[in-house]
């Protein structure tokens, strides 16, 4: 099994705390940052094969993780148009380092707890972390639902719909299936949308459940409020379990 880590935004949105450095590496606490914290609850799960998409910050972020001096094994896949095209085309990049593997798929600003990564690691079957206890949010992803069962995901939907974070498991059969669908879109030149515009489109021929994780921590980090706040969540989590 191999994990996919997302890297090759901008991160506009969060202002002057990314002029010199990627999102991942915003601090959320005294010792970590997104981006440590990602890759040490993955160490202890105990997979090692982490592939990691890069853009504007490439070297800063190689550097970074190398520094870490965690017991991974680092694959840096930088997507060369990463200011004109969405993630999708940064999967595709690094389409070679991701064949006939299991994969967990992460963005590189989703903060989350071990609780929720060990579940995901737990499921039989390829899936997406979903809350039926949180909003549906206005802007962010949406998984609608049926049966248990992800039909779509994407911003736009509403009905039948759960609040979603992009945090996967996919079989390796069902990955090659997602994987090929991305491909397709890259090779005609459709790169500004997200992947799972491919996703949808092939959902009917993969098993793809969802991971109700509830009020647990699995959330993205989009600006400097949500930083503010995830700091905090954060703390408390440890106050609690202190």
């Amino acid at each position: 099994m191999k994990v996919l880590i997302l890297n090759s935004g901008l991160g506009c949105r969060m202002g002057a705390l990314t002029s010199d450095y990627p999102k991942c590496m915003s601090e959320i606490s005294e010792s970590d940052t997104i981006l440590s914290r990602q890759l040490k609850l993955i160490e202890s799960v105990g997979i090692r094969d982490i592939v990691i998409t890069t853009g504007y910050f490439d070297q800063v972020l190689i550097d970074y993780c190398k520094s870490l001096n965690f017991d991974l094994d680092y694959t840096f896949v930088k997507n060369p148009i990463y200011d004109t095209t969405n993630y999708i085309y940064s999967i595709y990049c690094a389409k070679k380092e991701l064949e006939d593997e299991d994969i967990i798929l992460m963005h590189g600003d989703l903060v989350f707890e071990s609780e929720v990564l060990d579940k995901v690691l737990e499921c039989k079957t390829s899936c997406m972390t979903v809350s039926s206890t949180l909003s549906l949010p206005e802007k962010d992803f949406k998984a609608v639902v049926y049966n248990g069962k992800i039909e779509k995901v994407g911003v736009e939907f509403f009905d039948n719909a759960l609040a979603a974070q992009p945090l996967y498991k996919l079989t390796k059969k069902d990955w090659k299936i997602w994987l090929d669908k991305i491909s397709e879109f890259c090779e005609i030149g459709d790169m500004k949308c997200y992947a799972e515009k491919a996703l949808n489109e092939i959902s009917s021929k993969i098993d793809l459940n969802i991971l109700d994780v509830k009020n647990k921590l699995c959330a993205e980090i989009d600006n400097f409020e949500d930083l503010k706040k995830i700091k905090i969540k954060l703390q408390n989590m440890g106050k609690f379990l202190s």
